[in-house]
Formats: C-alpha cells, structure tokens, sequence
C-alpha cells in the first residue's frame, strides 16, 4: 500500500496562510510585468537605476534639496522665512563672518558670537576629544581582560549611548544644580552647595565629562573590536620572552590597534564639532557664552534669537559643513589606505 502524506498542519491554518500569501502573489505579478519590460529594454545593468531610484528619490528630497536650500538661504539677508520675501545680498553674510581685526579676539569681529563660539568649539573638541580617546582605550583595555560578567560589564559601559541626549543632559543638570544629588554627596565632608553650572570653569569641565560620558561607550566598543582581533600569539610570544606589560603595550597593541584608533579619533572629532544637545540643556551656552558652540549660534541665530537672521545661521552652516566634509574625507582616505596596506601584507 503506498503511503499517504498527511499534513501536519490544520486545514484553517493552511487556508489562512493561502489567503494572505494570495493578495501579495497578485501585486507582485502586477509588479513584475513592467520590470520584465524594462530589463528587456535595458538589461540587467539597467535594472540598478530601477532598485536605486526610491533610495536616490528619498536623499534628493531630505538631503540634497535642503543643502541647496541653505546655501540660497544663507547668500540673502532678513528676518523673513520664505525664500520670495528675502533680499539677495550675495557673498555678504560670509563677508559679516570673516569681518574679524584678529581671529584670536573675538570682540573685533562682527560676529562676535560666532568666533567666541568657534573658539569654544576648538577648545572644547581639544579637550573633549583627548579624554574621549584615553577614557575609551583604557575602557576596552580594562573590558578586553578576563573579567567575571564581562558582558555585563560591557553592557553597562555601552548603557549610555543608548540614552537621548536630552535625557543625559536633564540627568546630569539634576546631579549638578545647587539642590542636586553631588552638593548633597557633599555636604557631609563640610563642602557648601556650590552652582556648579554657573561657574565658567565647572561649565566647560562638565561639558566635556558629560559628553565623553555619554559617547564613550560607542568608541570603546570600536577599540575593543580591534584588540580582539589581534592575534594571541603575538602576546604569548612576548610573555616567552619576559616584556614587560609597558612593552608589549607599546610594540604590539598601539601599532595594530592603530587603524581603529583612527577611526575613533575622526569620528569623536566629526562628533565634538557638532556638538549640541546635552551641552544645550546642561548649560543653555552659559555662563555667559563660555558654552556656547557653533551648533547652539546657527540654532540661535536662525531661529531662537529675537533677531533671528536665517542668513547668517546658513552661512555659518556652510562653513561647518565644510570643515565636516573635510574631516570625513580624511576619514575615508585613512581607512583606504589602512585597507591597501592590509592586503599587502
């Protein structure tokens, strides 16, 4: 007697499945009539464009589209929104921005604000970025030896970057205003609460303390990708011929640790000049304008300030844009060239 397959499935569900897969079954067969029709035409080369027009589509409209907008934006002048109700002055915003005696004393400027702000962007990405690069390295270091619960670890290290930047800044304005969670800590010592937001100095330190405690977690997890992608032979091999830790620091893990160190170092520079929200809401720019960056000046000038001027907040964009296209360029020519040299060896 020849064996009957049975079904192992009920028939409702099997009718179920049938009755949801016949609608897409159609609109695919629809779909498919002009694709056969224009990869005839075209062949399979043309059948790219077809794939990558939504895509080309979406960036034209969200990104390109907006870049054209802003450098037409910024060569008007006005308070004005709408592009027909502006006046035309050409280069002149630009002039506003470089009308400086001395670059360095940002009180010769005309725009004042904007070269204060582009110094304390420069001062803070020195500072920022160098923290970030040691803070990061010593953490994967420490999270790249056999440690009980490493994953644990390694998650609570990486928990930050998943915060919204508002959120870690909300958190770190409660733990540093006068009624706030360090002044209590304190205060059993003898320290008297103290407005750390509102001193220059402390400003600037938490800023930079906040955003590499946010971010860090991101670069560390790059860092720790590379070390573990060295070979243990290279470490065994050095514990035979008695190197001491320093050493093998030195002659084995910063050398082949070093194309990721790149990366790290121009994606936390790429990420200090656009540096905005957590600093925003810690400190709203203040002291003064000690905080204030070149992010918070175009979001001032162009939209929250009285006298707003959306010409000189897309300039001033421009200007930033171009300093962060040079830094990807150098990004993507480092990581070329650490590609070429691996495949040479």
């Amino acid at each position: 007697m020849a064996d009957k397959t049975v079904s192992s499935e009920p028939p409702v569900k099997t009718g179920l499945r049938q009755a949801l897969i016949a609608p897409v079954r159609v609109a695919m067969g629809i779909v498919d009539i002009p694709m056969r029709a224009w990869q005839k035409l075209t062949g399979l080369n043309g059948m790219a464009g077809v794939f990558l027009a939504p895509n080309m589509l979406i960036f034209s409209v969200f990104v390109l589209l907006p870049l054209v907008i802003n450098f037409i934006y910024s060569t008007t002048s006005g308070g004005a929104i709408f592009l027909p109700n502006r006046t035309y002055v050409g280069a002149e915003q630009y002039r506003i921005l470089f009308d400086c005696r001395s670059y360095l004393d940002p009180s010769t400027c005309a725009a004042d604000t904007f070269w204060a702000a582009v110094r304390n962007t420069a001062v803070f990405v020195v500072f920022q970025v160098s923290a970030m690069l040691i803070t990061a390295l010593a953490t994967a270091l420490i999270l790249n030896r056999e440690l009980s619960n490493r994953g644990f670890w390694r998650a609570v290290f990486f928990f930050p970057v998943l915060l919204s930047p508002v959120v870690v800044g909300l958190i770190w304005k409660w733990i540093l205003q006068r009624e706030g969670l360090l002044n209590y800590a304190l205060s059993p010592f003898g320290f008297e609460p103290f407005s750390w937001l509102s001193d220059r100095f402390w400003a600037f330190f938490f800023a930079v303390f906040v955003s590499v405690w946010a971010h860090m977690g991101f670069y560390a997890l790059i860092l720790l990708a590379g070390l573990q992608a060295i070979p243990r032979d290279l470490y065994e091999a050095a514990a035979m011929d008695k190197a001491s830790p320093t050493r093998i620091f030195r002659r084995i893990t910063l050398p082949l640790l070093m194309p990721n160190l790149i990366v790290v170092l121009v994606l936390a520079l790429i990420r200090a000049v656009q540096i905005f929200d957590e600093v925003f809401v810690l400190t709203g720019g203040g002291p003064g304008t000690s905080t204030m960056y070149i992010t918070q000046f175009i979001y001032e000038t162009g939209f929250a300030s009285s006298l707003r001027n959306p010409g000189l907040a897309s300039a001033a964009s421009i200007l930033m844009g171009i300093v962060l296209v040079i830094l990807t360029l150098v990004q993507l020519g480092v990581s070329s060239r650490n590609e070429k040299k691996g495949t040479r060896q």
